[in-house]
């Protein structure tokens, strides 16, 4: 039997809630993906609450994973690496040094980089030196990247307000040839009324993916995006139907937390599970094979 697709996943951990691997985890493994979980912060909750315990990995306890990881053949095993938040300088340059030898060693890993570093409301919340290490360190090597409007103007000095400067932010990336941004979480000056868009950039050209704006912000909500878009393209799904199934359930996960008026993104509606089930076959194919539908 073929083994299922082997993703490395590193970012943020939590207690309680769902943000990082706490919100990415679950979904890929609910679409029969085999995941290795590495934490780069380790909290009792978001920073949304009075109280916030819990610390960024020490660099000699991050690189002693890393080690692991190397020990156990896993960046040889592995379909994707996929990184998110990350707490400090010094684990943010292990982390490419990481990326960029898992890359060296293994022509077939796809990286997917969500350069989690700030947002409209709050701004920057990194440390700059830390958002030079995704500008200048990880996203040259990213097949795929993850920006939200916010994150990619600061990155490239653009504004964001039209397709024209979406193009323009893409270009102003240093990003491989061939790689794909996805903007998320556009509201553009053409947008439909009511709707925000995941916009997707590479050698094809764009392609742009509105979805209806839910009057509600949760923390997590990129990290959930992200780890489904995954989900999707290591289940066969080109890139365009792995963003809509992301948007789709992204945003039953956000109703349905509305609804019980919970303060975290919520993955346990019944709909949600099912979908991801579903996109887990009997009989594991490895990426890059379409799904069967």
């Amino acid at each position: 039997m073929t083994p299922p697709p082997f993703v490395i996943s590193i970012q943020s951990q939590v207690v309680f809630g769902h943000v990082g691997n706490s919100a990415a985890l679950f979904p890929m493994q609910a679409a029969g993906l085999e995941v290795a979980a590495i934490p780069t912060v380790i909290f009792s909750n978001t920073p949304d609450y009075p109280t916030l315990r819990g610390r960024a990995l020490p660099p000699d306890f991050f690189c002693d994973l890393l080690q692991g990881a190397r020990e156990r053949g896993l960046p040889e095993r592995a379909d994707f690496i996929l990184t998110g938040y990350i707490g400090s300088l010094d684990v943010a340059l292990m982390a490419a040094d990481f990326v960029a030898e898992a890359k060296a060693i293994n022509p077939r890993l796809r990286y997917v980089c969500d350069p989690v570093m700030g947002d409209a409301g709050p701004g920057l919340y990194v440390p700059e030196t830390i958002a030079d290490v995704m500008r200048d360190r990880l996203l040259p090597l990213a097949d795929l990247a993850t920006p939200n409007p916010f994150e990619l103007s600061w990155l490239t000095g653009q504004k964001i307000a039209s397709l024209a400067d979406l193009e323009a932010a893409q270009a102003r990336l240093r990003m491989a040839p061939g790689a794909h941004l996805i903007a998320t979480g556009c509201a553009l000056e053409d947008s439909p009324a009511g709707h925000i868009e995941s916009v997707v950039l590479g050698p094809e050209g764009p392609s742009r993916h509105p979805v209806a704006h839910l009057p509600i912000a949760l923390p997590g909500t990129g990290d959930l995006f992200c780890g489904l878009v995954v989900a999707g393209l290591a289940r066969g799904l080109d890139l365009p139907r792995a963003v809509e199934l992301a948007q789709r359930l992204t945003s039953r996960a956000l109703s349905h937390a509305r609804a019980l008026g919970a303060g975290e993104v919520v993955l346990s509606e019944p709909d949600f599970r099912r979908a991801l089930l579903m996109l887990a076959p009997l009989q594991g194919a490895r990426c890059g094979r379409t799904a069967e539908r």
